[in-house]
């Protein structure tokens, strides 16, 4: 016997029973985008190597340690994309939509990181990015804020923190960073393992540790906030201000300065305590610098990503949902003479908008009535060779009390709408 084969580690399956939640999230994106004016961009899941090292930055840990990267045919190093900001700065720049222009995308998909997989956590996930060039001010940092507090509504979630800082400008940062490295570097003995390995490659991310003695070490290191330019401080007024005056709650963590190396001024996360140490459901911020790094010209930016795998772990904690992917109706036959009847009954029903699962494979009534039940129909249409001469079908409820009845097929179509619409269809 063959040995058995099964998924990668991280590489996870999407079964049909959590598809719909799948849906739902999807749905709401593209409407919540729609209202917003954001237009959807389709972007390759591969790309070459040399776009992240240049854009993510060579000594972050995505870089370093979590790509998947391998040499073509061609000798060529490409790498499936760790995640999205990049592929779309560059595709903005090769179909020229950046040049004096202002551009509002998102796309959503598959990214890909060598990660040790856990709860929300895979080596292969989803996210949904939005990107916003060509806006200088404040103005549209607000907006995307407004956009993501929207979406969070319609989807029904609660207990999610905006987390909010402000990283000034590229030379605020190398201030900030010789800063903090200087005041680490006198207490590196107190620092955990992973700290001292960033100390030297990338700093700003020990800000990020859990480690107790770490955490103590930070409450008295230097602030980003005290190095802040003028124009950056009033930037982040500014934004906080519009935040005020759309009754958007926020938290000014002065700790917050995301891991990829282009952020710059505003950056945030959107972060829930109900799903321990993966909290973070939505990150993202300013990254003014990235387009000209990339090749293109002057054009400021910002964007955010959110995880579709810790969105789809909070809806099934808080939303309550019909199984959207089940049939509305289950369709029993039996006898070979009423078949045809039977898939033409259906496909009117189809045609009306309802949700119809023809039963398959023949089968005596109890069997296609156990069917009926498992596959998470409401109701259950029965058409025997009885039925069949009289030109009537048995409607047979599956979730309610209401009793069975026989419906003519010429009543069928408008008598199942109605009742659909009723407490059944819940």
């Amino acid at each position: 016997m063959s040995a058995k084969i099964q998924s990668l580690r991280g590489f996870n399956d999407i079964l049909p029973e959590q598809t719909a939640l799948w849906r739902r999230l999807f749905e709401a994106v593209q409407q919540v985008m729609d209202a917003y004016g954001y237009r959807e961009i389709k972007l390759p899941l591969l790309e070459s190597t040399d776009l992240f090292r240049r854009s993510v930055g060579e000594a972050t840990d995505i870089v370093e340690k979590e790509m998947f990267s391998f040499v073509d045919r061609e000798k060529a190093s490409i790498s499936l994309r760790p995640e999205g900001t990049a592929g779309c700065v560059r595709a903005g720049i090769e179909n020229g939509l950046l040049h004096n222009q202002q551009q509002r995308l998102w796309y959503q998909g598959p990214m890909f990181r060598h990660e040790r997989p856990q709860a929300g956590r895979y080596r292969q996930f989803h996210q949904v990015g939005l990107e916003a060039y060509g806006m200088l001010g404040p103005d549209v940092d607000v907006e995307i804020l407004a956009l993501c507090a929207r979406l969070w509504k319609r989807l029904g979630l609660n207990d999610i923190r905006l987390e909010i800082n402000s990283l000034g400008t590229p030379e605020t940062r190398v201030r900030f960073r010789d800063a903090l490295v200087e005041y680490l570097s006198a207490r590196i003995d107190r620092l955990d393992a992973d700290s001292k390995r960033r100390l030297y490659t990338n700093p700003l991310r020990v800000l990020d540790s859990k480690d107790e003695s770490t955490r103590e070490v930070l409450l008295h290191a230097p602030k980003l906030a005290d190095l802040l330019d003028a124009e950056s401080r009033e930037h982040f007024a500014a934004v906080l201000a519009g935040l005020d005056a759309l009754s958007i709650d926020y938290v000014i963590n002065p700790n917050l300065v995301r891991g990829l190396d282009y952020y710059s001024r505003t950056t945030f996360e959107w972060t829930t305590d109900q799903l321990g140490a993966q909290g973070t459901v939505c990150g993202g911020g300013r990254y003014d610098g990235l387009v000209s790094l990339l090749g293109g010209g002057e054009v400021p930016a910002i964007g955010f990503a959110m995880g579709v795998e810790r969105l789809i772990l909070l809806m099934q904690q808080q939303v309550q949902l019909p199984d959207l992917g089940s049939p509305e109706v289950y369709f029993c036959w039996l006898g070979d003479a009423t078949f045809v009847q039977a898939a033409q009954l259906a496909e009117q029903l189809r045609d009306a908008g309802l949700r119809v699962q023809l039963n398959a494979g023949g089968g005596a009534f109890k069997a296609q009535m156990k069917r009926a039940d498992r596959c998470g129909a409401g109701i259950a249409l029965i058409l025997g060779e009885q039925e069949l001469a009289q030109g009537v079908v048995q409607v047979k409820s599956l979730r309610g009390g209401e009793p069975q009845t026989e419906v003519a097929w010429t009543e069928l179509v408008p008598g199942l709408q109605a009742r659909l619409a009723g407490p059944i269809s819940a």
